[in-house]
């Protein structure tokens, strides 16, 4: 009897509309396991790169030599890095005209970060919409396939003269199963995709604070007497 319960024996004889639903609950698993890992691993280093950048932008460093220091690197620049680029390359390219309007340098200067910023959001909410997705469809997908694998139990009962809980215990079984792999599917995605959510708001934030901040020192700088 415990062989004949075994959550394998339960799959292998489960119907094939409930295979189905296991079959789609586990991939969808599998993948959002793979976007939890590369999402860790992208908001850990962006986190990081914040942090390093930010204690050189406010070392006293120039400028422009730190500019040169981040595009001379052979890393990819991202995050606090790209806006800072877009900025100051702005900034460089309008001032290098002969007569230049200082309102217009600084809006010139404050719509590039925008789209530096703009580009940086996307970026931290790549996959979290396919967690939610799978956070939030997953235990319906399980409940449907219960849903279906206890009608097919309940509809095997018509052609049973005496019924008893060893004649349906097998195929409510296999039917919870779907409900467990979707519990399954759903709980680590819905975990990470509040806790990438508040990182990738958080690196927002502070990407945002930097963006004003940066935007005041030029704003001093080219309104500034010579």
């Amino acid at each position: 009897m415990v062989e004949q319960l075994s959550i394998w024996s339960l799959v292998i004889n489960a119907s094939a509309v409930v295979q189905v639903v296991m079959a789609i609950l586990v991939l969808a698993s599998f993948i959002s396991w793979i976007m939890i890992f590369q999402r860790f691993s992208v908001i850990r280093n962006t986190t990081k790169t914040l942090r390093n950048f930010e204690d050189r932008f406010w070392s006293g460093i120039d400028l422009g030599q730190l500019y040169r220091e981040i595009t001379d690197a052979s890393g990819k620049i991202s995050g606090a890095e790209t806006i800072f680029c877009a900025g100051i390359k702005e900034y460089t390219r309008m001032t290098q005209q002969k007569s230049y309007d200082p309102d217009a340098v600084m809006e010139g200067v404050q719509r590039s970060m925008r789209v530096a910023l703009a580009r940086e959001e996307e970026k931290l909410g790549q996959h979290l919409p396919f967690l939610a997705t799978v956070g939030s469809t997953s235990p319906y997908i399980g409940l449907f396939g219960t849903v279906w694998g206890i009608m097919n139990s309940f509809r095997g009962l018509a052609n049973v003269h005496q019924a008893t809980l060893a004649s349906v215990a097998p195929g409510i079984s296999e039917a919870l199963v779907a409900t467990a792999i979707g519990l399954f599917a759903a709980i680590p995605a819905v975990i990470a995709y509040n806790r990438f959510a508040a990182k990738s708001e958080w690196l927002m934030n502070n990407y945002e604070t930097f963006a004003d901040e940066f935007s005041s020192i030029l704003h001093r700088r080219i309104h500034s007497p010579i």
